[in-house]
């Protein structure tokens, strides 16, 4: 059963190797990843997943490797070569420092992005049913389309549906998240829809008490998003 959960994104540039100079431009966002996955720990799982999106859906074990390499420095977590995509690189360099035993049954979940809702619900129900006390950190971005400058380039669209997102996650709205369509999405440059209907079926047999946003901007035109669930 599900016990904790935290969301967090997955920028390279979250990596301070990675942004170089530009390192403090997003201490902010730093200090409440690390807020969020320190919940996890506090939480006492017996098991931790962390669920992120990528090209196409896989499991990992928790002795799994990644690398930065591809975005600059070859910054490298986990032992022998890097498989794990960026979003789970990024989530194992945020969950090292929650947890200096090692985290509990640690692995790794890769979700495609396209997946479709069914899909994301019974990894979430898989996930959850897992063990008797579960942890998830969750990695997903929210809209690539928000600014002139966004990768996506701009959409009239992206930044309500964005600030939509950012209060489903801070309020613990699983049934807003679990209805999610993929094709606005997708519109919207959304590459965290698919993890986030994960998240949303992971919780449905066990309603969080409460949520908590605690991050949400846009500085290089992607909306980041922090949120912890508690139960």
């Amino acid at each position: 059963m599900l016990v904790a959960a935290a969301v967090c994104p997955h920028p390279p540039l979250i990596v301070p190797e990675v942004a170089g100079a530009a390192a403090p431009e997003l201490d902010g966002l730093r200090a409440a990843c690390a807020a969020a996955v320190r919940s996890l720990a506090g939480a006492n799982p017996d098991v931790l997943v962390v669920v992120g999106g990528a090209d196409r859906s896989a499991s990992y074990p928790g002795d799994a490797a990644g690398t930065l390499k591809p975005w600059g420095p070859d910054v490298r977590v986990g032992a022998g070569d890097p498989v794990l995509p960026l979003s789970l690189t990024i989530g194992r360099l945020l969950v090292e420092p929650a947890f200096p035993a090692g985290p509990p049954g640690l692995r790794f979940e890769a979700i495609a992005t396209d997946a479709t809702p069914a899909a994301c619900a019974e990894l979430g129900h898989r996930v959850a049913g897992s063990a008797a006390r579960v942890a998830m950190l969750v990695m997903g971005d929210g809209s690539a389309r928000l600014t002139e400058k966004s990768p996506g380039y701009v959409h009239p669209d992206a930044a309500p549906y964005d600030a939509m997102l950012a209060a489903a996650l801070g309020e613990a709205a699983a049934d807003r998240l679990a209805a999610l369509d993929p094709a606005e999405a997708a519109e919207l440059w959304v590459a965290g829809r698919a993890v986030f209907q994960v998240l949303a079926a992971a919780a449905h047999d066990a309603p969080p008490v409460a949520g908590e946003l605690l991050f949400h901007d846009a500085p290089y035109g992607v909306g980041y998003i922090v949120a912890r669930w508690t139960w």
